[in-house]
């Protein structure tokens, strides 16, 4: 039985720092990485063909990549998430956003409009997730429609995924992982925590990050916020065991 990991890396939550740990523990080209089409259906079928296109590789990372996991014979594939304050991630993502250079959308806005703005836009448009219970909706994905809403399978999904990771929990989330990981048979997995791509000051706490992210817009857009990652808040506070 092979086994390969497969890093589901959801932006702004410590993917970039999980790939290099992972990085430092195979070769090069153990490690792969690919973006897919939104199109469920076709996400899944090239996932999976990625895997089986690459034997060698022992870790595949994307951002991309929808839930469930493939099942394929032969290949035992453990997936890895990280979750992230969903406040907390927004604040990240729009500070990234501001400095990154390139032309997609989230960079343009950042780059034109400010914190305030920036929210506003992506709520105002239906089908952007950025700013609107973005971990519930990937989680979701691990379980059909008919198996209820988004939020009642982001939860099975919590239940049934074998690992999740907690960025504000990093270090003793590694330290989980890599046990669990070793206990799969990667037996050289040995994680050091790195911090790489990283867009704010790692020093404060995350209450003084959320306070900071408060003064920088009004009450009402912060309410909005809130309101609007009411369900992602919920799945982030059962996971880390931190009550809001």
């Amino acid at each position: 039985m092979r086994t390969v990991i497969l890093h589901y890396h959801l932006f702004k939550n410590a993917g970039t720092s999980l790939d290099a740990a992972f990085k430092e523990c195979v070769k090069p080209e153990e490690w792969v990485t690919k973006e897919f089409p939104g199109q469920p259906n076709i996400n899944r079928e090239q996932v999976a063909q990625w895997i089986l296109d690459n034997p060698q590789a022992k870790v595949f990372s994307s951002h991309t990549a929808h839930l469930p996991p493939p099942k394929l014979e032969g290949i035992k594939v453990l997936p890895v998430i990280f979750l992230r304050h969903p406040i907390d991630r927004i604040a990240s993502a729009y500070a990234f956003e501001t400095k990154q250079g390139g032309d997609s959308f989230g960079a343009v806005l950042a780059r034109n409009t400010d914190l305030t703005g920036y929210i506003e836009t992506r709520l105002a448009l239906p089908h952007d997730r950025q700013c609107r219970n973005f971990h519930m909706q990937r989680l979701a994905m691990m379980f059909g429609e008919q198996q209820g809403d988004e939020f009642t399978r982001a939860k099975k999904a919590l239940e049934d995924l074998p690992f999740i990771g907690i960025v504000e929990q990093f270090t003793d989330s590694m330290a989980r992982l890599e046990q669990w990981l070793q206990d799969e048979g990667f037996e050289d997995m040995y994680l050091k925590p790195v911090e790489k791509n990283v867009s704010r000051d790692i020093t404060m706490t995350l209450d003084n990050k959320l306070q900071s992210f408060k003064k920088q817009i009004s009450k009402e857009v912060y309410d909005k916020l809130l309101q609007s990652n009411s369900q992602d808040l919920s799945i982030w506070s059962s996971v880390s065991k931190v009550e809001l």
